[in-house]
C-alpha cells in the first residue's frame, strides 16, 4: 500500500472515530461536557476543543507546502488559535459541525497529495516560537497520531461519566484483502 493510501485509510479511520466519539459525548449533558475532569485539558470540551487546535495549527502548515491545498481554503480563513488550550466553540454542536467539516477537508486533502509531497520537508515555528524543519509525511502521521492520543483521553473521560464508546480499533474499517 502507497503512503498516499495509507493516509488515506487514516483520514477515514479518523473521521469514523471523530463522528463516533461525538455521538457519545452527545449523551452528557452541556454540564458535564465543561467539567474540569483533570484532564491535560480539564474537560470533554476542552479535549475535543483542543484536537480541532492542533488540527487547524497543522493544516495551516501543510497549506503552505502541499499541492492540495486550494482544498485547506476553509482553514486559511479561520484564525490561529492563541494557544493550546484555546476553547474555540462553547457550543458543543457548533464544535461537531466544525469536526465534521475538517474531517471532510483532511480526507479531500490527502486525496489531493502526491508523492512529491511525500518527499518534501516543512520549516514550521512552533507556538513557543521554536523554529522545526520536519519530513511532510512524518508530519501527515503526527496530525493523525495527536488525535488518536487525545480521543483515547476522552474515551476515559467519558467512561467515568458511564458512556461506552466502543471500539476504536483501525483494523475495524481495513478492507479485507481479496482472495
Amino acid at each position: 500500500m502507497s503512503v498516499i493510501k495509507q493516509f488515506s485509510l487514516l483520514a477515514e479511520y479518523n473521521k469514523v472515530m471523530n463522528q463516533r466519539q461525538y455521538d457519545a459525548a452527545s449523551k452528557l449533558s452541556e454540564t458535564d461536557l465543561c467539567e474540569d475532569k483533570g484532564a491535560f485539558f480539564k474537560s470533554v470540551l476542552g479535549t475535543l476543543n483542543h484536537i480541532i487546535v492542533g488540527d487547524i495549527i497543522r493544516l495551516k502548515r501543510f497549506a503552505k507546502y502541499s499541492s492540495g491545498s486550494e482544498s485547506l481554503s476553509y482553514i486559511h480563513e479561520l484564525d490561529k488559535p492563541d494557544s493550546l488550550d484555546s476553547i474555540l466553540f462553547i457550543e458543543f454542536c457548533e464544535l461537531r459541525k466544525v469536526r465534521e467539516k475538517i474531517d471532510e477537508i483532511i480526507i479531500t486533502w490527502i486525496e489531493s497529495l502526491d508523492e512529491i509531497d511525500m518527499g518534501k520537508c516543512i520549516s514550521y515555528t512552533n507556538m513557543a516560537g521554536k523554529l522545526f524543519n520536519k519530513p511532510f509525511a512524518s508530519l501527515i502521521n503526527h496530525l493523525f497520531m495527536h488525535q488518536v492520543h487525545h480521543r483515547g483521553q476522552v474515551t476515559t473521560l467519558l467512561s467515568q461519566y458511564g458512556v461506552n464508546f466502543g471500539e476504536t480499533d483501525l483494523i475495524e474499517i481495513i478492507s479485507d484483502c481479496s482472495a
